[in-house]
């Protein structure tokens, strides 16, 4: 009896958890939680309906995702955003090179439909083909630690993919169009540059975006 409580109360702190780092995520990736904002777990509990120790423990995974430093919304710096994007450059070049050899006709597939989306649909539709297709090109490595990596960018990464989206940058999908190709033929050298080049012009653009804040 007294195992089975226990059990029930983990399930329960488990899910609270959950609750909570999803409903801190969202509100910081939709906007509603803005740059700067003071995260104050007691607020936040009460809000959600739960207690302080799963608000606690999901600030401490936004935390290690960059979302939240010091238990504030995140404020990216120029700096910052170089750092997380020459982790992006050097891990998602070497992933394309790979690509070029070793990615399935399943996974080439996928990522031809990522384009053909990205060219069509609404911003939310892009966003999404967006993500897929750059989740996909990791996920053929097969390499665990690379994923991680990236894994746990993944929200701060969201942040900037949403600047390029819905702010349009020029060029976006037809760079994504020839990735795919030089994948499909491939041509490891051109897929590992042209990765390298649409990741140095999402910097670039999302540096430019930030300037004209200030």
């Amino acid at each position: 009896m007294i195992r089975e409580t226990i059990e029930l109360v983990k399930k329960e702190n488990g899910h609270a958890y959950v609750q909570a780092y999803e409903y801190i995520r969202d509100r910081i990736l939709n906007g509603e939680l803005e740059r700067g904002t003071k995260l104050v777990e007691e607020r936040l509990a009460e809000e959600i309906g739960i207690s302080r120790t799963p608000v606690r423990e999901s600030i401490r995974k936004l935390e290690q995702e960059g979302l939240i430093k010091q238990k504030r919304v995140v404020n990216p710096s120029d700096m910052d955003l170089r750092h997380i994007f020459q982790v992006r450059i050097l891990l998602e070049g070497f992933a394309a090179r790979h690509c070029a050899s070793y990615m399935t006709e399943e996974a080439l597939v996928k990522l031809k439909e990522c384009v053909d989306i990205g060219s069509t649909g609404t911003p939310e539709v892009v966003m999404s083909a967006n993500n897929q297709f750059h989740e996909i090109i990791i996920g053929a490595t097969n390499n665990p630690m690379m994923i991680d990596i990236i894994d746990r960018m993944r929200s701060i990464i969201y942040l900037f993919r949403k600047t390029v989206v819905y702010h349009k940058r020029p060029f976006l999908i037809e760079e994504h169009q020839e990735i795919y190709q030089a994948i499909l033929h491939h041509n490891g050298d051109a897929a590992e540059q042209l990765m390298k080049e649409h990741l140095q012009n999402d910097l670039e653009f999302c540096l430019n975006r930030m300037e004209q804040k200030q």
